[in-house]
Parts: C-alpha cells; structure tokens; sequence
C-alpha cells in the first residue's frame, strides 16, 4: 500500500527539489536548515518542564516533545535515513538543552535569535538570488521536511543512497517536469 500526504516520501522529496534545484541553493540550504531545528530547540528548551532526566539541563518539555515528533515522523518516512535524521535531532536536543542550561534564557535568546535571523537571511538569498524561484507557499511543510530533505540529499550525493531502488531516478523525473512547468507558467505570464 503506498504513503498519501505527508508520509508519502516520493512526492515530498520532488516537491521539495523543485524549489531547491541551484547548486549554490542546496549548498546555502545545506548548512542553515538543521540550524534552525537546532535554535528552535534551544528556545524550547525554557518552556515549563514535566519531569528533569538526571543529566544536567535534559527536561522532558515542549523542546523534548518537537524532537521526538522529528524523530517520529521521519523514522516514519525511511527507517534507515530517517533513524539517522532522528539522531541527529536527539543530538540537537541534548545540545540545546546542556546549552540553554548553561548560558541561561537571555543568553540563550540571543544565540536563538542571531541562529535564526543568519539561517532564514541565508535561504532568502539562496532563493531570491541563486534559485531565483521563491519557496513553496507550504511554509509548514517546509519546516517539518527541511532537516529530513537535507540529510537525504546529502546521502544521495555522497553515498548514491536511495530509500528504495528507482526513488531518485522517479524523483528527478517529477522535478524536472515541475520546473518545466513552473518556466512554462512564468513566460505566459512575462509574454
């Protein structure tokens, strides 16, 4: 039985490379979206805690819950991409939150903010100037797949990974066809 919305893989991937196709885009976006996760995190990181882990600063709080929704969901998508992702998401948890234990909230506030404005400036460049396409219009879905999506494409390139044999190859597909589109829309519009 094949995934429908967001857990259908496919699609998503190919939405998501049909607005991050420019090299110098997928680089930008490469190093400034698990960033953000991770400033997010540490934000999160001050809200009320249910219960304190032993180890200084780990909290069972709003931080510890959007971590473990990432992990969930993209173990979800891919179990082998997607355990990676979810380490990776529990490593920026245990970060942020020993982090946050240490500088304390207005040290804190400052990192989040500077993280944040660096990494959305760095995507509003990458799209404005390099992709010259603007992001979806599914900012959402943007933030939940993002992390996942970098990770993925940094596996394809490096190790040729693919969740399942002909996913690349299916994706580039709808990609290609998805830009084309989008050009063809964008001269009717400027004829």
């Amino acid at each position: 039985m094949g995934r429908t919305g967001l857990f259908d893989l496919e699609r998503n991937f190919a939405f998501h490379g049909a607005y991050h196709n420019n090299p110098i885009n997928i680089f930008i976006h490469t190093f400034l979206v698990w960033p953000l996760f991770f400033t997010s995190v540490l934000l999160f990181h001050f809200t009320p805690s249910l219960y304190s882990f032993p180890v200084h600063g780990l909290e069972l709080n709003l931080g510890f819950v959007f971590t473990l929704a990432y992990c969930l969901y993209y173990i979800k998508l891919d179990k082998k991409a997607g355990s990676l992702a979810a380490l990776i998401c529990i490593l920026c948890w245990v970060g942020a939150s020993v982090l946050g234990s240490e500088l304390g909230f207005s040290k804190s506030w400052k990192v989040v903010l500077g993280g944040q404005f660096c990494s959305w400036a760095g995507q509003v460049i990458g799209h404005g100037i390099f992709e010259k396409r603007a992001p979806s219009n599914n900012f959402l879905q943007g933030l939940l797949m993002g992390p996942y999506f970098v990770l993925l494409e940094l596996l394809h390139s490096t190790f040729g990974y693919e969740p399942y044999p002909g996913f690349h190859k299916s994706v580039t597909a709808k990609i290609e066809a998805d830009i084309k589109d989008w050009k063809a829309k964008n001269q009717k519009k400027v004829s």
